[in-house]
């Protein structure tokens, strides 16, 4: 899911970078020293998850895991995510610097949207409801980011829309799988140590 160095607009990239900057900003305020642990366990997850790649056009399918991130880190999400690509685009070249705004909008923008959309469900007392809202998010979550990609694929000109919509249906299978993986691992959570979704769940770390 990572768009390339020069495949986008110099639009896109600006826009991009707007929003990863006020993604950060806002994701760091919101980031307390208690859930810096989870954090970096998170963002470890999509680095290790992230690395291995198929090639698809300018961008690649590979696991994310940013619907758990989203879940469990709310906002922070934006710098746990960002940090992730920032290693791989400099280490392993995966993406590249000067589309790491795009790349981190559209990654973990998706996350917390994908959480937020989800969180009654989360929260909900059926653990088995909890689940399924769960995979609905890490779906979900695939999903937009699929869309975004498009998104930012097709507006940097005609020729990139076919890329575009390879993307997007190129990552159903990635969907699927991500939505079973974040269905098992809410459930575990909400089960061991539910105050880890205090960002989607505020009353989870009192009532524990």
């Amino acid at each position: 899911m990572h768009i390339v160095d020069g495949a986008l607009s110099t639009e896109v990239l600006i826009g991009g970078g707007i929003i990863t900057a006020a993604g950060l900003a806002l994701g760091l305020r919101k980031l307390d020293m208690e859930r810096i642990p989870a954090t970096g366990i998170l963002s470890a997850t999509f680095f290790v998850a992230s690395l291995v790649h198929v090639p698809l056009g300018p961008s690649s399918v590979h696991l994310i895991m940013n619907g758990m991130a989203g879940v469990i880190l709310g906002w922070a999400a934006f710098p746990a995510l960002f940090v992730g690509l920032l290693l791989q685009a400099v280490f392993f070249g995966f993406g590249g610097v000067t589309v790491l705004g795009v790349n981190a909008a559209n990654i973990a923008l998706s996350a917390v949207i994908a959480a937020a959309i989800c969180r009654r469900g989360i929260s909900s007392p059926n653990l088995k409801i909890a689940m399924i809202s769960g995979g609905i998010a890490g779906a979900l979550a695939i999903g937009l980011t699929a869309l975004f990609v498009g998104i930012s694929l097709a507006f940097s000109g005609e020729e990139l829309i076919p890329a575009a919509k390879l993307a997007f249906f190129a990552h159903i299978p990635v969907m699927i799988i991500e939505g079973l993986l974040t269905g098992a691992a809410i459930l575990l959570v909400r089960k061991v140590k539910p105050e880890l979704l205090s960002a989607s769940i505020p009353t989870a770390g009192r009532s524990s």
